[in-house]
């Protein structure tokens, strides 16, 4: 599996300047915007940026394609009117027209830890093709293509860009390619081919690619969105009123996860068995028939401080809490895979703590467990000996549990479930129903309930500070 080899964001830690929200979008709920413009712009010259954290892959599967951006009309398709660009279903980025791909990168684009930022820059009027369309990520131009058609843009060329078609995000309508994942600080740029440094610099100490606020101008057709307004997900926040139409979209799809404030989801590459599925902005691992266990393990693992985090199930059969890096997903569908883990079993009704030190120790905590209920997830790297506890919607059913064996290593969430789908509350976004308005003391996250004092969410500025 290859990856591209640049320094990836996995949220700022920078206050210069901070992104607040994005938008989740999720294939399932065939959830995107729409836009049609009441006149044309400049379709020869323009520039899109978008930062996008992805949260479930291609990885090869037939169709699997997932659009970020793009124009086309209800019918009467032609390379004039139709632009689409995001990612393939190998995971390359790829950018095309109705009836070819223009081009498709040789790298391919699987971290789902970490924002990616991603510039189209389209000038037609260049003599030389291959400055007719260049593609940024994270700063840098990529020029190494597995498919390279753009000798097939001539000069001049008009695009579906900026015409009175229809244009959408998160998905090409008549093909079904719809986007998983968060999409945040969308610039479109009418009349202009800009560089990326634009809207991104590279950090002075660690190097790597951030955000910047634009401040130039956006043209006829240009547009900003940030997200910002939950009850008007689609408004244009530059001077333009470019406002968008919101297709399966709700308030509760902004997300507080953002490329200067990264937060855990759980890992697409480390699901179990390879019939299980992430879903919601990698907040669900979703289970379903067979009589299966099925679970998967978040994108972030902490080795010092103190962390919290939620979990819902819509049954009883799920044991969930932290578990080591060492741990690997297994092979069959009938294993819990729980081993190198400290959980509460809720069919049992105890804590199940499995580590080579002392082999399995279960140990029974207070009340009576019923599907769907909130689980919280504490645990203490910093105290000695290390601990986790457990509450169920917000109270203490287990305290200070010794982890034991699992103690020093680098610790994750982790949940295994059977039949049913488990959804975690990581702070950024969920798909739990609950009101969830409680933060962290640093004021970060949105939980159900909130965290115990001292204790934070698993994001990357709680991490800078704190892991």
């Amino acid at each position: 599996m290859a990856f591209t080899d640049r320094l990836h964001n996995r949220g700022s830690i920078s206050t210069g300047y901070d992104i607040d929200n994005s938008l989740k979008f999720e294939a399932d709920n065939t959830e995107y915007l729409t836009r049609t413009p009441s006149s044309d712009g400049n379709r020869k010259t323009f520039t899109t940026s978008l930062w996008v954290k992805r949260t479930e892959l291609g990885l090869g599967v037939s169709g699997a394609n997932q659009t970020l951006f793009g124009a086309q009309p209800s019918s009467g398709h032609t390379n004039n009117n139709t632009f689409q660009w995001g990612f393939t279903h190998d995971d390359k980025f790829g950018l095309g027209l109705q009836t070819y791909w223009v081009i498709q990168t040789n790298a391919v684009y699987r971290d789902t830890s970490a924002w990616y930022h991603i510039v189209v820059r389209t000038d037609t009027t260049q003599a030389s093709s291959s400055d007719r369309i260049k593609v940024y990520i994270n700063g840098v131009q990529d020029t190494s293509f597995s498919i390279n058609a753009l000798s097939n843009i001539s000069e001049d060329q008009l695009l579906g860009i900026n015409h009175t078609t229809r244009h959408q995000i998160g998905t090409l309508i008549a093909n079904s390619w719809h986007s998983k994942c968060y999409i945040a600080e969308i610039n479109h740029i009418d009349g202009q081919s800009l560089a990326p440094t634009e809207f991104g610099e590279y950090d002075s100490t660690s190097g790597i690619w951030k955000p910047k606020k634009y401040t130039g101008t956006y043209g006829t057709n240009g547009f900003y969105l940030d997200f910002s307004d939950s009850s008007s997900l689609g408004n244009d926040a530059s001077s333009n009123s470019n406002n968008w139409t919101l297709n399966n979209i709700a308030a509760a799809d902004q997300a507080t996860d953002t490329p200067t404030n990264n937060f855990c989801t759980w890992n697409p590459l480390w699901s179990y068995p390879n019939t299980a599925t992430v879903g919601n902005g990698g907040t669900s691992s979703i289970g379903g028939g067979g009589s299966v266990w099925r679970g998967a393990k978040g994108s972030m693992g902490v080795s010092t401080g103190k962390w919290y985090w939620e979990n819902k199930a819509s049954g009883t059969d799920t044991i969930h809490g932290w578990q080591t890096e060492n741990c690997t997903p297994p092979s069959g569908g009938n294993s819990h895979n729980v081993i190198s883990t400290i959980a509460f079993y809720e069919a049992g009704n105890y804590i199940w703590l499995k580590d080579s030190t002392s082999g399995r120790n279960d140990s029974s905590v207070t009340g009576t467990y019923a599907g769907g209920q909130v689980i919280g997830f504490a645990l203490n790297l910093d105290s000695s000996p290390q601990t986790a506890t457990f509450y169920r919607n917000g109270s203490a059913i287990a305290t200070n549990v010794n982890i034991d064996g699992l103690a020093d290593q680098t610790i994750f969430p982790f949940t295994s479930h059977y039949n049913q789908t488990s959804d975690a509350n990581f702070g950024g976004y969920t798909n739990i129903s609950n009101a969830h308005t409680n933060t962290d003391e640093n004021g970060y996250g949105s939980f159900v309930y909130a965290p115990p004092s001292g204790y934070y969410a698993l994001c990357t500025k709680n991490l800078a500070e704190y892991g």
